[in-house]
């Protein structure tokens, strides 16, 4: 009789080295189906909202003021998003420009919903005379939260990951989904886990700074802008869905630069002086 010897194929064969991406994207309730990313980016934005709402409370302001800002802030922010997405976009929906309306397949660019939304926050906080700076550094923590949750709607479209990779993290995506330009490769960096986690790392650092230094009011939104502009700055340098690149590097490697002087120029700008009320925690 022979004694059966595994060899390292056949263990590698066991042991898969890479994580697999879901099966499906959509959850069928009856004649609905509901689209795990939307799932995803409405758990998202409600977190972010009770983040905000209670920080805010914290601070001194109204909760009510949270409610009306973050309203407008979601309705434009998404519609903000939308269209930096589509804008970029545009061989995508040949064809099928109704699609423009389909958020629900992905496809949302951040930048652009953060400038809708800081327009409608702004607007509104002001109609309804509230603390800005203070409305600021409560949805600063929000937003990361957000984007920590949202970020996994891209896993189970099978979207947004970046160059392929062997390592054992590697994330399998369906030849359907891949680049014509690497068709023949099977794992990809997961770059909506490295954001999230990124998102998680920001959140951490936001506290610790809040904690512990004397920045005016306002200032830790500022410093969420230079967090997570640099790591989406590093993250789009391996990701693969945006073809247009300057100097090899993608339109939303050149916003998050910008992002991240502006909030350098911003922190320097606003703490100069000391003739503010510091934070307390």
């Amino acid at each position: 009789m022979l004694a059966y010897a595994p060899t390292c194929a056949s263990i590698a064969s066991v042991i898969t080295p890479s994580i697999p991406s879901p099966p499906i994207n959509i959850l069928e309730v009856g004649p609905l189906d509901i689209h795990f990313y939307g799932i995803l980016i409405g758990i998202g934005v409600v977190v972010a909202m009770i983040i905000t709402e209670r920080r805010y409370l914290r601070f001194g302001g109204d909760p009510t003021d949270v409610e009306k800002a973050a309203f407008w802030a979601v309705v434009i922010g998404f519609l903000g998003a939308r269209t930096a997405y589509v804008s970029t976009h545009l061989s995508r929906f040949e064809g099928r420009w109704l699609h423009v309306f389909a958020i629900w397949e992905g496809g949302l660019a951040l930048f652009g919903g953060l400038t809708g939304g800081a327009i409608a926050a702004i607007w509104v906080m002001r109609r309804r005379g509230g603390d800005f700076p203070a409305f600021a550094d409560a949805v600063a923590v929000g937003l990361p939260a957000a984007q920590a949750i949202g970020r996994w709607g891209n896993y189970f479209n099978q979207e947004l990951f970046g160059t392929p990779t062997d390592l054992p993290w590697g994330l399998e995506i369906a030849r359907r989904y891949r680049p014509a330009d690497y068709i023949d490769f099977e794992t990809f960096h997961p770059t909506f886990l490295y954001e999230s986690l990124w998102n998680l790392w920001v959140i951490a650092l936001l506290l610790t700074v809040e904690r512990k230094f004397k920045l005016k009011r306002g200032s830790i939104l500022l410093v969420y802008f230079v967090a997570y502009g640099t790591g989406r700055f590093l993250l789009e340098l391996i990701r693969t869905d945006t073809t247009f690149r300057v100097f090899g590097i993608s339109r939303n490697g050149w916003v998050s630069i910008a992002v991240v002087i502006g909030g350098v120029i911003g922190l320097w700008l606003r703490n100069r002086t000391r003739d503010e009320q510091p934070i307390t925690a």
